[in-house]
């Protein structure tokens, strides 16, 4: 049984799709662009697959988009109208190949067709002559738009043969058309279209031809749906080859491939750069089984062939959740808010996090946490919010306010807006390097030792707003890291394996981790090893702390009042989604029972962190200065006034090789 919040998705999702798509299909509307329709779509179909009950007659998945407007004349197919099933992946190419090889029993190869974002018409000729033109409209019924397709110059009027045949086609408007267009309308004060697609729909869809006759339509055909007084082509490159002998306009970039290899090289090639020297806009490449026997074998659904799928290109729009905000910090106190979104590919690369710019952005588009928004990536790292789609905004989603005071702040936290701005700061200067310091001794060595995380790529990461806090970082993605200045390959993966290595966290080195005030190596440790876990420590009253032995009532109140701040409690929360806490069990008995340690100096093969690591793990404590309860001092090169303290104290000093073979004993 599908969970009731998967029932309800799914039928918020076929309200919302149907909604748009009946805009898009019959008054040329688009409220979302036709990529977040698309993205509708596919969390809808994958709902569908996951949960079968789900799947209704008259789900947007099943049924073909569109109804006939009523001003113009009705025309009933000949043969039914369809639309292409979507592919966004190569999981979902491998799977669709699956399919036909499974229901064929062979090894498929197939016509690859450049899909142009476009108007579908079926044009019927008879003896050669064309006799009607017709939208899609639902598939059935279309409407007749014979008298504006008379005026594409594209479109033959008589064939070179005189055969009665149906055949089906794109109409677009050119890219250099529609800015044309759009900088006359935008001169005359009428609305701009906001796609080729639209635009082409407009034109045609006119009373008045003359509308379409001033406009730079053009036509590719790209299937027959019947002919009447011949067979048919045996595979769909020999079709094409066809249709441009009779006279039509074929695009010219399709071709045979035989392999899956072949298939992504080619989407490859023109989901770049190489699109952008066409003159029409392109969604995506359409993978058509070339065998004529197989593609009857293999049929139709409701909506759909079976032989054939669109593989879309990476949208630049698509729609996700909103499952949080947060702030953070920029070098001059600035805060930005965040929102926290489910990962998505979009633009070809998969992001978790979109700025959101100030406050009066949110209650503009009025953003609440838990809401379906659609994402935009126009060449920023970090993407942005473009709209919320409220159909789907669940009962229970949170208005946000900025808050009165944030730790990015500073010990103080207080927030000011900027006077005359949108914009809020933090009200202490260097927060900024404040906040970097504080995730730098995260990635440090003595807390999480996230390897490939230093100073400067700490301080990268936080000027492209990459990260602000301890969480951030476990939600960094590959193609993120790619962006930046100085990231390749290499290093993006190195720093991607130390952040997976981090997720695995001693409780001492997460609490030294946590910056906590007065709270050092020896602290954590002691607190780790008392507590055992993070939730105890964190429900223990500042009095029970400060009775600790070797914490003390300073240190006990700084944990109190770390754990009890609702900011860290929620911090805490979503860091504790990325990593797993291993407990720290102090040794029963060991070479170094009793006794404190200090470390000063340059060590010559050991860092000041593992010997302190290892005093512990031999029962002993490690200390940060030297008093008359030290038991000796571990020293290495420029070791400065603890050896001096030491000495004059009458303290043993010893050799890093010596501490390893007194552990050893």
């Amino acid at each position: 049984m599908a969970p009731k919040v998967a029932a309800l998705r799914a039928k918020k999702l076929r309200e919302a799709i149907t909604k748009y798509r009946e805009l898009y299909h019959t008054q040329d509307i688009s409220p979302i662009s036709p990529e977040a329709l698309d993205s509708l779509k596919d969390e809808l179909a994958k709902l569908e697959r996951r949960y079968p009950e789900l799947v209704t007659p008259d789900s947007p998945t099943q049924v073909v988009a569109g109804k006939p407007l009523p001003e113009l004349r009705k025309v009933r197919h000949k043969v039914a109208q369809w639309s292409f099933n979507d592919a966004f992946t190569k999981e979902d190419v491998r799977a669709f190949h699956e399919r036909v090889k499974k229901l064929t029993g062979k090894e498929p190869t197939y016509d690859l067709e450049l899909k142009i974002d476009g108007l579908k018409i079926v044009y019927t000729y008879e003896r050669g002559e064309l006799a009607v033109a017709a939208t899609r409209g639902d598939g059935e019924v279309g409407e007749d738009v014979t008298h504006n397709i008379r005026t594409v110059k594209s479109v033959p009027q008589t064939l070179t043969e005189p055969v009665d045949i149906v055949v089906e086609g794109e109409v677009y408007l050119t890219r250099s058309g529609l800015a044309k267009l759009n900088a006359a309308r935008k001169k005359e004060g009428l609305p701009e279209f906001a796609n080729p697609r639209n635009a082409a729909a407009g034109s045609i869809r006119q009373l008045d031809p003359r509308v379409a006759a001033a406009r730079p339509l053009e036509t590719f055909m790209y299937d027959i749906a019947e002919l009447a007084s011949a067979p048919l082509p045996k595979t769909q490159t020999e079709e094409l080859e066809y249709l441009a002998r009779l006279g039509f306009l074929v695009e010219p970039h399709h071709r045979h491939v035989e392999t899956l290899d072949e298939v992504f090289a080619f989407w490859q090639k023109w989901q770049g750069k190489e699109r952008e020297k066409l003159d029409y806009q392109l969604d995506g490449v359409v993978l058509k089984v070339e065998s004529r026997d197989e593609q009857e074998l293999l049929g139709y659904t409701g909506k759909a062939p079976r032989f054939a799928i669109a593989y879309k290109f990476p949208a630049e729009q698509v729609e996700t959740e909103l499952l949080d905000i947060t702030l953070q910090v920029g070098r001059t106190g600035v805060l930005t808010p965040v929102a926290h979104l489910r990962p998505v590919a979009v633009a070809g690369t998969t992001v978790a996090r979109a700025t959101l710019h100030n406050e009066d952005f949110i209650t503009e588009k009025d953003i609440r946490i838990g809401d379906t928004v659609i994402l935009q990536k126009a060449g920023d790292i970090i993407p942005e919010i473009v709209q919320v789609i409220k159909e789907l905004r669940p009962q229970n989603a949170k208005e946000w306010r900025f808050p009165s005071r944030s730790s990015l702040c500073g010990d103080d936290g207080k927030i000011e807006r900027v006077a005359g701005m949108a914009a809020h700061r933090c009200v202490v200067a260097g927060s900024f390097d404040q906040q970097a310091r504080k995730l730098i001794h995260f990635a440090g060595k003595s807390a999480l030792d996230i390897d490939g995380l230093g100073r400067e790529t700490v301080r990268l990461l936080m000027e492209e707003k990459l990260i602000s806090d301890f969480d951030d970082i476990f939600e960094l993605t590959k193609d993120e890291l790619l962006q930046l200045e100085g990231f390749e390959e290499l290093k993006a993966n190195n720093l991607l394996k130390g952040v997976e290595d981090a997720r695995r966290v001693s409780l001492d080195c997460l609490i030294v981790g946590l910056s906590i005030p007065h709270v050092g190596e020896e602290n954590a440790y002691l607190l780790a090893t008392h507590f055992g876990t993070l939730q105890r420590l964190a429900r223990t009253s500042s009095e029970e702390l400060g009775r600790v032995e070797g914490v003390g009532p300073i240190i006990g109140k700084s944990v109190f009042d770390w754990f009890s701040n609702k900011y860290n409690q929620a911090l805490l929360a979503r860091l504790l989604k990325h990593i797993k806490i291993q407990k720290v069990e102090a040794p029963a008995k060991g070479p170094l029972q009793g006794q404190t340690v200090v470390v000063t100096g340059t060590l010559p093969t050991l860092s000041r962190e593992e010997v302190e690591a290892l005093v512990r793990k031999a029962g002993g404590k490690a200390a940060g200065s030297v008093s008359k309860k030290t038991s000796f001092v571990v020293a290495g090169e420029n070791s400065g006034s603890k050896f001096d303290k030491a000495k004059s104290l009458g303290i043993p000093v010893i050799s890093e090789s010596e501490f390893l073979n007194k552990i050893a004993t």
